[in-house]
């Protein structure tokens, strides 16, 4: 989501499919109480605003970032009760761009995903150059949504019980596995009750949402004007929703399914479906460059190292941490994101040459972060096990991923163990928003997608698209990078700022030539 470090992941970032019939009697997340508790918490923060200062020494962020705080309630239904506060980060629109003076359009909020990731560092892409024109015509600003950092920080487990290396990633796990899973997946559902209490129930996409209508409001916006990547063009969709004339611009970057059907069960499973196709990519580039890296002349060559190298691990972890489950999430992050491709082949020729050192690097545990990623797995838990049914019979989890595994082995069963947690939920699940807007509801919005995105496949842009009415779509062709606005690729950054600066959107689907394939070290 890159300018590289923006867009977040949080685990595996959203999603996995088959089935999901909605348990019986799930609630639904609207009603006239939160609707009024939400206009009663936007109108309260609107007259007390943000008020910015420095930022503190613990988030250790350049002078220009300013930092602030806005109050929301924990239960939209019941505004008057306890109040949980969102940490908010602003740099100022620059007002000049090539030695000229530009007009400030207000505040650009952006969220990167997740869910579980923060925005708090968003607004110093300003200095990036591919956002030099939007930053001086807007305040740059980003936040950490409730649970996230310190913001009503969530926790579902101590952060030094995090698995530190190596684990095991089985491609076909056996029953026993399985079981050691499952137990493991029912003490993670209790403890986030256990650590974070039963308000951990109000941790959701539609809160998420309801605390961005406040958020515009102390920001002094009448108007919301609103970058979301990944996760974040859901809770987007959800906002347009819900709040449709508050909307002044709006950009849904690398889009989740927002289907309630898809949500979120059923969008996992396309998630790992597609990682297949992804994983095939890098293998393919790979093998075009043999003659760096050594690892193959053809796709299926290349596998069969990674599979050498995943056997080595299972015997003997590298440097004592990196076992193949550390493995497989260095290479999944280059599903994600191709510029690691290079030096994710690097590190896996290094290691089967018998240098394991740039592969401890890259793959190895970071104990300083851990409470960090312990945050954001109990954010991304919490949200998506709260957001909708999930199946609660391991039979289906099982069936539909054992079906799914003998197509899609890369990531199938990781996603499942990540997910699982949400089958074993001790608390009540709702029914998912029908996000669907109609003609002359919504101001226009842009919608960008790259075709080989992994963690959010095609095909969620394409039901965005149809289901928010004068919405445009600027597709990057035969590109698997996630998050696509201020990357690389000329052709899209031109659409980005054409709508957020003009408010000039293409006529129809637009198209762009892929960003240019990474190239291997000299």
């Amino acid at each position: 989501m890159r300018a590289a470090a923006l867009y977040g992941t949080a685990g595996s970032l959203v999603l996995t499919a088959v089935v999901a019939a909605p348990a019986g009697g799930a609630q639904t997340w609207t009603g006239a109480a939160e609707r009024h508790g939400t206009a009663v918490a936007a109108e309260r923060a609107a007259a007390e605003g943000i008020r910015f200062g420095t930022c503190s020494e613990e988030q250790d962020t350049p002078g220009a970032l300013q930092c602030g705080t806005v109050t929301v309630p924990l239960d939209y239904a019941h505004p008057d009760g306890k109040k949980i506060r969102l940490t908010v980060s602003r740099v100022r629109a620059t007002g000049k761009h090539g030695g000229r003076s530009v007009p400030r359009q207000g505040a650009l909020v952006y969220n990167p995903g997740g869910p579980g990731a923060s925005g708090m560092y968003f607004p110093l892409i300003g200095m990036v150059p591919e956002w030099k024109r939007i930053a001086s015509a807007y305040d740059l600003v980003g936040y950490a949504p409730r649970g996230v950092g310190r913001s009503a920080p969530l926790s579902c487990q101590d952060p030094d019980r995090l698995a530190k290396g190596p684990t095991q990633s089985p491609t076909h796990p056996s029953e026993a596995y399985k079981r050691e899973r499952i137990a493991r997946a029912k003490a993670y559902a209790r403890g986030c009750v256990q650590r974070s209490g039963r308000e951990i129930r109000h941790f959701s996409s539609v809160n998420n949402a309801r605390d961005l209508d406040v958020l515009r409001a102390a920001l002094g916006e009448r108007r919301l004007t609103f970058m979301g990547a990944s996760y974040g063009t859901y809770f987007g969709a959800l906002y347009a929703e819900l709040f449709p004339s508050h909307v002044r611009r709006m950009v849904l970057d690398s889009v989740v399914n927002p289907d309630p059907a898809k949500v979120w069960y059923r969008n996992n499973l396309d998630q790992s479906a597609a990682f297949e196709t992804r994983w095939a990519d890098f293998r393919v580039w790979t093998a075009k460059h043999h003659e760096v890296y050594g690892l193959g002349r053809t796709a299926e060559e290349v596998a069969r190292s990674y599979e050498r190298a995943k056997a080595r691990l299972a015997a003997e972890p590298a440097g004592g941490v990196v076992g193949p489950g550390q493995l497989q999430g260095a290479f999944l992050q280059a599903g994600y994101y191709d510029d690691h491709w290079p030096q994710r082949a690097l590190a896996l020729s290094a290691y089967l040459k018998g240098d394991p050192k740039p592969l401890v690097r890259q793959a190895g545990p970071h104990p300083d972060a851990a409470r960090e990623r312990e945050n954001g797995r109990a954010v991304y838990t919490a949200v998506e096990c709260n957001d909708a049914p999930w199946p609660r019979a391991w039979h289906t989890w099982d069936r539909d991923n054992t079906r799914l595994a003998r197509v899609a082995p890369f990531e199938t069963w990781d996603n499942v163990w990540m997910n699982l947690p949400c089958a074993y939920w001790p608390l009540p699940r709702r029914q998912p928003l029908d996000v669907r807007t109609y003609p002359g509801e919504l101001a226009a919005t842009l919608i960008l997608a790259a075709e080989r995105d992994a963690a959010t496949p095609y095909a969620g842009a394409l039901e965005m698209h149809r289901r928010l009415s004068g919405s445009a779509l600027v597709t990057e062709r035969a590109s698997g990078t996630h998050g696509i606005g201020g990357g690389p690729n000329a052709c899209v950054n031109a659409h980005l700022d054409a709508y957020l600066l003009e408010g000039r959107l293409p006529a129809k689907p637009a198209s762009c030539a892929p960003h240019p394939e990474p190239t291997p070290p000299r």
